[in-house]
């Protein structure tokens, strides 16, 4: 088997398992492509190459041994969000020090006792609110598919470091579409989990954020969800287990599902054509496939309860960030700390109560008036660099239309807590990746995956490379 830096990550952890290749020879592979051109994409902010092949040499004693894990040598950068001991987490912020971290994040041990192999850092938003990667700290990460346009958010720093070939896979965290949203734009498969699922020390934004993987086929994916999602004793809740792993569901029936199709936005907002697009086509694929689609019209929140979110939840959060020092944050972080000193306890309580008792609603229609949910993945084309990034702070008290539209479909899975992944199943006149939502229910990711398995030798996108990466095509 040869090996590339655009090969999956199963078939590297297999390569290395055959003895074909190293863990040190994939790990400078990549080490030297991002040393090399990683800059042009500003996808992987921090990078320490001494500890990235200790630990591939770590890895390679592990493979002789006869000790291998299911990612052995698998290289994957973490999301500048999470805590590495011995690595800096700024929270992409100049307001946070680069003082290396004393303690790992649940999830990135899980990675680590999986196999995988750190590979530097990858860029976010300050503390994680919007959806471009672009800060005053680490600059804009751009697109590999279009070096004009954004990778999306937060996590975009994760899926232009996938689609660039600087990384087989990439960690990840959704908080409203963090997830989805970078994977649809640049081309990669992107799910978010269920609530409960994966272990975290506290599970931000009410419950909402979750960490996943960025990657470029549904068998990454599978198999990268059942090392993340371990029962957890010490969580105040945790998912039910599975009932075999995620990773056999790959190539299982799925049956025959009633997937319910939504193109108009939850929140009113309109939706570019090639938007729309994606969603039908996936339709067109699903029926074909022997699923049954009809258009519905969900109940997916109040206006109250989606503003409250917004205005409460996240803007709480900003306030209790862990600044070192908040005059060095950027304007719109510092609108949300100063929009949430106007608001009390109680109306917090009001809210959060009002959040539990609507996801009753929105996921009782799961199994009883369809089994999945259709959606494009956004509402708008891929905006250019530095839109959305530039709205957020040229007026931090108006509407942001932008991110707006980058959000109507996935905001209200992360309050419910469903499951739902992005899959890059369109095209758009520039020639740029366009991602359709499938949204599961309750704690439902082997529906998801058994269909996105469905869907991927339909649409082959794990075979589209960005053109970043031809030499032929060029850059952007």
């Amino acid at each position: 088997m040869t090996i590339t830096p655009e090969s999956s990550a199963l078939d590297i952890a297999a390569a290395i398992r055959n003895g074909e290749v190293g863990p040190v020879e994939v790990a400078e592979m990549y080490l030297d492509r991002i040393e090399g051109r990683g800059e042009e994409l500003n996808a992987i902010i921090w990078l320490d190459r001494d500890d990235t092949l200790r630990r591939a040499r770590e890895s390679e004693a592990r493979v002789r041994a006869g000790e291998a894990r299911p990612f052995e040598g698998v290289p994957i950068p973490i999301k500048d969000l999470a805590n590495v001991a011995g690595q800096p987490n700024t929270m992409s912020s100049l307001s946070v020090s680069d003082v290396p971290r004393t303690e790992t994040d649940i999830d990135v041990r899980l990675l680590e006792e999986a196999g995988f192999v750190l590979l530097g850092r990858s860029n976010s938003p300050e503390f994680g609110p919007l959806t471009s990667a672009e800060n005053a700290r680490h600059g804009k990460t751009r697109n590999p598919w279009g070096l004009g346009h954004t990778s999306g958010g937060s996590s975009g720093g994760a899926s232009a470091a996938v689609a660039g070939g600087l990384a087989p896979i990439a960690h990840a965290s959704d908080g409203g579409g963090s997830i989805r949203i970078p994977a649809s734009i640049t081309g990669l498969v992107g799910l978010k989990p269920s609530r409960g699922r994966v272990p975290a020390e506290v599970r931000g934004w009410e419950h909402s954020i979750t960490s996943g993987v960025i990657t470029r086929t549904v068998a990454d994916t599978a198999a990268a969800l059942d090392v993340l999602s371990p029962f957890d004793p010490l969580a105040w809740y945790s998912a039910p287990a599975p009932v075999r792993p995620f990773a056999e569901e790959v190539g299982a029936d799925p049956g025959r599902l009633r997937i319910g199709l939504l193109t108009e936005s939850p929140t009113g907002l309109d939706v570019d054509g090639a938007n729309v697009e994606a969603a039908l086509a996936a339709a067109r694929a699903l029926e074909a496939l022997g699923h049954a689609v009809e258009p519905v019209s969900p109940f997916l929140f109040t206006p109250e309860a989606r503003a409250g979110f917004v205005d409460l939840v996240i803007n709480a959060s900003m306030f209790a960030a862990p600044y070192e020092d908040v005059e060095k944050v950027d304007p719109y972080i510092r609108h949300r700390i100063d929009a949430a000193r106007g608001f009390h306890a109680g109306q917090y309580a009001q809210l959060a109560e009002r959040l539990q008792l609507e996801t009753r609603r929105v996921n009782a229609q799961f199994g009883r008036d369809f089994d999945l949910l259709l959606t494009p993945t956004m509402a708008v084309a891929t905006p250019e660099v530095g839109v959305v990034y530039d709205e957020a702070n040229e007026d931090p008290t108006g509407p942001r239309f932008t991110e707006m539209r980058q959000v109507t479909f996935t905001s209200w899975v992360n309050i419910s807590g469903l499951p739902a992944i992005s899959l890059p199943v369109h095209t758009d006149e520039r020639g740029l990746p366009v991602g359709a939502q499938l949204v599961g229910g309750p704690f439902g990711e082997d529906a998801l995956i058994r269909v996105a398995a469905q869907l991927e030798p339909v649409f082959e996108w794990q075979r589209r490379l960005a053109p970043w990466l031809s030499p032929a095509g060029g850059p952007r």
